[in-house]
This record gives C-alpha cells, structure tokens and sequence, in this order.
C-alpha cells in the first residue's frame, strides 16, 4: 500500500523474536522449542468494556519479530489482539514484523457470487498490513486468490506435506486405497495428494448455496467398492459436508473410511457428527488448537499432527533469507 514503509534488508535486521497471543500459546510453544528460543513477554489486558491493551516487556527496537496468532474462538477477540501486537510493535520500530497465521480468518469470503455482499479475506488482509504487518504466513488458504489480496510479501504453506507422509505410514495396512476429494473445489489439491500417496481418486460432487455453510453432497465420481477410502478436504467447519460424503462412499460400498483436513474448525455441530461418524480414523493439524474435552469425545480415531517443525524452519529459513521452496524440492 502506498503509505506503507519499505521494508529493509534483510542483513540488517536483529534477533529472532516470538511473541503470540491468546489463540495458539501451546503451538507458539512448540514453534519456539524448534528455534531453541524462549517466547518474548507481552500483557493482553481485556478491561471489562471488552476493550484490549497491549503491552511489551522488553523494546523489540530493530528485531525480526514474528506474531503467531491464529483464528481460534472468539475470532473477533483474537483478530483484534493481532492488529493490536502488529501495531504495538510497529510503534516500538521493530526492524521487521511478520504476522503468523496458521489459519486466516474469514477466508471463505474471498468472492462476490451474489450480489451486495463483502469480500472480507480482503478487508482482514488490509488491515493486517494498515496494523503493521512487513509479512505474513499462513497455511492452506481456502482460495489461492486470497493471496492477491495482500500487498506485502508473504509465505503461503501447505500442510499436506505433513499429512502425506504420515497417510504414507498406513497405506501397507490399507486395502487398494482410493483417495476421495470431499469437495470438487478441492478437487486439484485432492490429486495432488493422490499422486503423493500413489492412490486413485474420486470426487464428491455437491452444491453449495452461495455463501453458506451447508452443502449437500449429490454423487460420487469414482469407485470406492471394496476399497478403504481417505477423504480428503482443507478444513472442518460444522462436518456437515464430511458427514455427506462419509455417508456416500459408505452407501457405494467402501471398507474403512480415514478423513483428512488441515484446519480443525469444529463449529458446535461437529464433535457429535464426527463422534457418531463410522470412520476409523480422523487426521487433522493444529493450525487451530482443540479443547481437550473435544479430543476426549473423538477417543483414539483423533490424530493431530503438529505443524511447528513447519512454521519454525520457515520462520528460521525467513530470517536468514534462505529458500522455503528448497524444504519441498520445489
């Protein structure tokens, strides 16, 4: 953006420093393990008119700072706490800030398919550049032209190479696996992790009404008969859509059925619908944390996989100005 300053070279910047808020501490932990760093101190204050105050401990004058923050529930609060660090830390004149966001909030929006409504992916990407923000970092985007949205240079990582190898440790115990995309949306991703995994694919046809949460899946493209099936999609906001597809590829004769997504949203409908599900396992990341009385109810059909070795190499890689496409052989 115009009023935005330059960003320096990257010689000149200082120390690695992490600061988090109150979304993610546990993965801001564990990023900070990986760098062999300790989180940097910072009050979050909610005064009882719901307003928030920031304040450092220490001046991050001239340091590469980075923000890991991501949009947990209450995403407003959280939001809020992220423009308000990127501004706190731009006022101290840190040398480079960069804003890590697991999973970005309202990312869904990022199109006008019916008329007069918001483009909100581009209104929060705004603001995190009018707050501060030099970068940003994200994973799993749910539409590759949020990217464009930004101004400011930025590191848009995919889980899925995570995932891939960890799907690759049981396929010797699966039976002629087939890869399922939960969404046709989905449907390049969903190949992309086929090939990874040497697995066919099929693909859930369904139709959405414009931007609402609830989908109804129509037919399968593919066959699944006889085979176990590991349906594939980015996110899991009320498993609605999972439920469908579940119950699709059960209905056209599939074995076990094993689910995969990065971003565990879990809006209140979905741990009863995932608990009842008839799968055999659920496979998932901590882009977003979830409570432990969520993982208490889904037993052991729960896996999460950390994407701290992820963020904490990327974050390292981009403070010494290294190559991130290196990591995936791109």
């Amino acid at each position: 953006m115009s009023g935005h300053r330059n960003i320096r070279d990257c010689s000149m910047y200082g120390d690695i420093k992490l600061f988090t808020g109150s979304a993610s501490p546990e993965l801001a932990n564990k990023i900070a393990e990986y760098l062999k760093l300790s989180l940097s101190g910072v009050d979050l204050i909610q005064f009882h008119n719901e307003n928030i105050f920031a304040r450092l401990h220490k001046s991050a004058r001239g340091q590469d700072v980075y923000i890991i923050q991501t949009s947990a529930p209450p995403i407003h609060r959280n939001l809020m706490e992220l423009l308000i660090l990127l501004q706190t830390l731009r006022l101290d004149s840190a040398g480079r800030i960069t804003a890590v966001m697991p999973y970005m909030a309202y990312s869904r929006s990022d199109k006008k398919d019916v008329p007069r409504v918001p483009i909100t992916a581009r209104l929060v990407a705004d603001m995190i550049e009018v707050a501060g923000a030099d970068r940003y970092m994200t994973l799993d985007l749910h539409a590759g032209q949020i990217q464009g949205f930004f101004s400011i240079p930025g590191d848009v990582l995919t889980a899925f190479h995570l995932i891939t190898d960890y799907v690759l440790k049981l396929m010797p115990e699966l039976i002629d696996p087939v890869v399922v995309a939960a969404d046709l949306g989905f449907a390049k991703k969903g190949r992309n992790f086929a090939a990874k995994i040497k697995a066919p694919i099929a693909f859930v046809e369904k139709r959405r009404d414009s931007n609402a949460s609830k989908a109804k899946g129509l037919s399968l493209i593919g066959s699944v008969e006889n085979r176990d099936v590991i349906i594939v999609d980015d996110e899991m906001d009320t498993a609605g859509s999972m439920t469908e597809a579940v119950k699709l590829v059960k209905d056209n004769g599939a074995r076990d059925v094993n689910i995969v997504f990065v971003h565990p949203v879990l809006s209140r409908p979905a741990i009863k619908r995932l608990e009842d599900l008839p799968v055999k396992e659920i496979i998932t990341t901590d882009t977003i944390p979830i409570p432990y009385a969520y993982r208490d109810l889904l037993r052991d059909k729960l896996t999460v996989l950390s994407i701290s070795p992820l963020l904490g190499e990327v974050i390292l890689r981009a403070h010494e100005g290294r190559s991130v496409g290196e990591m995936f052989h791109e």
